[in-house]
């Protein structure tokens, strides 16, 4: 069960998307962590002519599976975390068996989790690139466990473009410094190919969206600096990486001038999200669109343009018919379009409560939530 912390801090997260999402809508409608060498299956694109955009690959998705909460907890939308408030999803800890839910997981054909993790408990305070040896052997128990089912391992900075309120390259830490924090986790994952980096979650309210793409651009630098040429690296936009938001509000045009080093844009993946309730916050159980013609189509036509792709690492609903319509529509849609939409990871698992809105944690007798079921393990790649 969550702690009284986190569901304050959840309330706040919430809230603030609320009226986020409400004011679009009124617009738009164990392997050794550092050695193993299993062989990424790198996004590669298919150039599509604008005039003649249609799926072309189809198939099964690339990644599936969900969001493994904890190491966040704690973190507000303003960057802020309180490092007391942290709950590892692991039983030694205090926390849900999040590396058993993980094997369960796998069993049932899923094969990508997203472990989120706040920027002030990577580094046991500060805003700098120097990372806590204990706390980074407490995340690297839980990255750990996730490479030992097989799966791909996302690892999520969990803090919002910020730090302690402040924006990241304007007017709190200098991109040097958030560059010198993926510095030192490339270097710390760099041999493991079944690493993807996750820049930054849910950036919001940012005031220049071109200037947050040149911090974007900093972390990608910095990482493919360190030797690290053949992870993906997610590439998060503004407002709230919203999949309804991306093609308005300039971050599918400033993110699009982010490139490797050498100037390609290999292994460089948009990063989206999108929940199907009413005000886009995740926080009710029913669900009210697909979003497919307002969010996801439109994306599909507009990567296929421009020979990329994307992953969406945020999205859910509840256990109930009008999530099974809609979020079942919204999977098959994309899966359709998995030339273009790589794949999918729900929130979320581990400690999430059993009757949160969108929880996709199983039951103790092993059952899982009835939107996994449905709507998600019909579409695994395995």
């Amino acid at each position: 069960m969550k702690t009284n912390a986190f569901i304050g801090i959840r309330f706040i997260l919430l809230a603030t998307l609320a009226a986020s999402q409400a004011s679009l809508s009124a617009t738009t409608t164990s392997p050794d962590i550092h050695t193993t060498t299993t062989s990424l299956k790198t996004s590669t694109t298919t150039t599509v002519s604008c005039s003649s955009n249609s799926p072309v690959g189809g198939g099964k998705f690339t990644y599936l599976g969900a969001n493994i909460d904890g190491f966040e907890w704690g973190t507000n939308t303003d960057g802020t975390q309180d490092l007391s408030v942290v709950r590892p999803p692991l039983t030694h800890y205090g926390g849900q068996d999040g590396p058993g839910q993980m094997r369960h997981f796998v069993k049932e054909g899923f094969n990508t989790f997203r472990l989120a993790v706040g920027w002030a408990y990577l580094t046991g305070g500060p805003a700098t690139g120097t990372l806590n040896k204990a706390n980074l052997a407490k995340f690297d128990e839980i990255v750990t466990a996730c490479l030992n089912t097989g799966a791909y391992c996302i690892v999520d900075v969990h803090t919002y473009a910020r730090f302690n309120g402040r924006i990241i390259g304007q007017g709190g830490p200098f991109n040097s410094v958030f560059a010198s924090l993926w510095t030192s986790l490339a270097n710390h994952y760099k041999s493991n190919s079944k690493i993807i980096f996750d820049i930054m979650n849910e950036p919001h309210d940012v005031p220049s969206t071109a200037t947050w793409a040149q911090t974007v651009q900093a972390a990608v630098t910095a990482i493919r600096n360190t030797g690290a040429s053949s992870q993906i690296i997610l590439l998060p936009g503004n407002g709230w990486q919203s999949a309804a938001s991306f093609l308005k509000d300039g971050s599918a045009e400033e993110l699009l001038k982010v490139t490797n080093p050498d100037g390609s844009t290999t292994n460089l993946v948009f990063n989206l999200h999108k929940y199907l309730d009413v005000d886009g916050s995740g926080s009710h159980a029913e669900c009210v669109s697909n979003w497919i013609n307002d969010g996801f189509a439109p994306i599909a036509t507009w990567l296929r343009c421009h020979s990329r792709q994307a992953m969406v690492t945020e999205t859910g609903g509840g256990n109930v018919p009008s999530c099974i319509t809609y979020f079942c529509q919204l999977m098959t849609f994309l899966q359709k379009n998995s030339d273009v939409f790589l794949g999918v990871t729900g929130w979320g698992a581990a400690n999430m409560a059993l009757d949160f809105a969108t929880s996709m944690t199983p039951f103790p007798n092993g059952t899982d939530q009835l939107l996994v079921q449905r709507c998600y393990l019909p579409f695994a790649p395995s």
